[in-house]
């Protein structure tokens, strides 16, 4: 394995310092929750190593979101960051290939160049609403492919593919005989078609999720990926024991109580986040400089800057963040030009949110 740190992780916003930024529109969840806001209190746990697939009422909880699954076909891990390094490490070596679909979440990207694999990249396109283009996955698969990367909904862009194209990308797979990888993590905050997960339409889609978006708990490390296909669960949790053998009791209990609340918290969670999504549209349908495609999904979107080759992109950021206070994700963390950035809108209070987005267009205004 060849690491190489990821830009994203080196440009956060607590690398950086939360205390040198007034509005951080950077982040890519909802806001970060305490245990006495939800309701939570911790229990008298014994503090044993858990059960190495993960706590078995959890699992029942995760699977019971979807026809077709149960609690065997979920492996609790570290966050869907542990998720995604236990599929590439167990399915990829230097010897195989990979279809990512970009821009993509970094994880999905860097761990398999850490492997050596070689990859192909399906690169989505703004003014084709970042949609994806079954026909180009298809050219894209070899004989030693070992499986297709997506992000859905789409992190950065909050776009939703059709059920059409998830059962064509699924489709693919089998026939490829390789598999279809899809980070669901932010599927609970589909503000209008909620997909089924990949995972409960064939043996040949894994799912993976987490509690770090949706739920604004990202400090339990509490994520899961989903396989019908028992060899490949094996293989699965074979990699777990040996990276950590189990999860943290006390993380899986504060999970399991918030996925008891689930349907609670996302019913009052919902609407605050559509009207966040409105304050950002209602922003850039007045700002000449700036587009985006509307997120069907999550709390992000990519916005692109509508600006000539003599704009001072470095200027522009740097001003944004040293004189404006205001931060957020710049192309170069997903390996796309540097006029789009990710704009997390449900991180940040209403307020900070609407003084972040006025921090932009006054830099903007500043380069002209």
């Amino acid at each position: 394995m060849n690491y190489a740190r990821m830009v994203i992780e080196k440009e956060a916003p607590e690398e950086y310092g939360y205390d040198r930024i007034r509005y951080n529109l950077s982040e890519s969840s909802i806001a970060d929750q305490k245990l006495s806001e939800i309701g939570l209190s911790l229990p008298d746990l014994t503090l044993f190593y858990g059960e190495h697939r993960g706590d078995k009422a959890l699992r029942d909880l995760i699977a019971g979101q979807d026809a077709g699954l149960s609690a065997d076909h979920v492996l609790v891990t570290a966050g869907a960051a542990g998720a995604l390094f236990i599929i590439a490490t167990s399915l990829l070596s230097d010897k195989d290939h990979l279809v990512v679909v970009r821009p993509n979440y970094a994880t999905n990207i860097e761990t398999p160049r850490a492997i050596g694999c070689a990859i192909s990249y399906i690169d989505l396109d703004f003014d084709n609403n970042f949609a994806i283009d079954l026909a180009e996955v298809a050219a894209a698969l070899r004989p030693d492919t070992r499986y297709i990367s997506v992000t859905c909904p789409h992190n950065p862009t909050g776009t939703i593919m059709s059920r059409a194209d998830l059962d064509g990308l699924i489709a693919l797979a089998e026939r490829h005989g390789c598999y279809l990888l899809v980070d669901e993590t932010y599927r609970d905050l589909s503000y209008g078609q909620r997909l089924p997960a990949a995972a409960s339409l064939s043996a040949s889609a894994i799912s993976v999720s987490s509690l770090s978006k949706a739920f604004g708990i990202p400090g339990i490390r509490i994520g899961w990926l989903v396989t019908q296909d028992p060899e490949l669960y094996e293989r699965f949790l074979a990699a777990k024991e040996q990276i950590g053998i189990c999860g943290s009791v006390i993380d899986e209990a504060i999970a399991r109580a918030m996925l008891e609340r689930r349907d609670d918290f996302l019913g009052a969670l919902m609407p605050e986040m559509k009207l966040r999504r409105d304050i950002v549209q209602q922003w850039i349908d007045r700002e000449p400089l700036v587009d985006w495609v509307r997120p069907e999904g999550g709390v992000v979107g990519f916005p692109r800057l509508n600006v000539g080759s003599d704009f001072d992109l470095d200027r522009f950021y740097n001003g944004l963040l040293e004189k404006h206070g205001a931060y957020v994700g710049p192309g170069h963390w997903f390996e796309m030009p540097r006029n789009y950035f990710r704009v997390g809108f449900g991180w940040p209070t209403e307020a900070e949110l609407r003084s972040g987005l006025e921090a932009i267009s006054a830099a903007l205004r500043e380069q002209n």
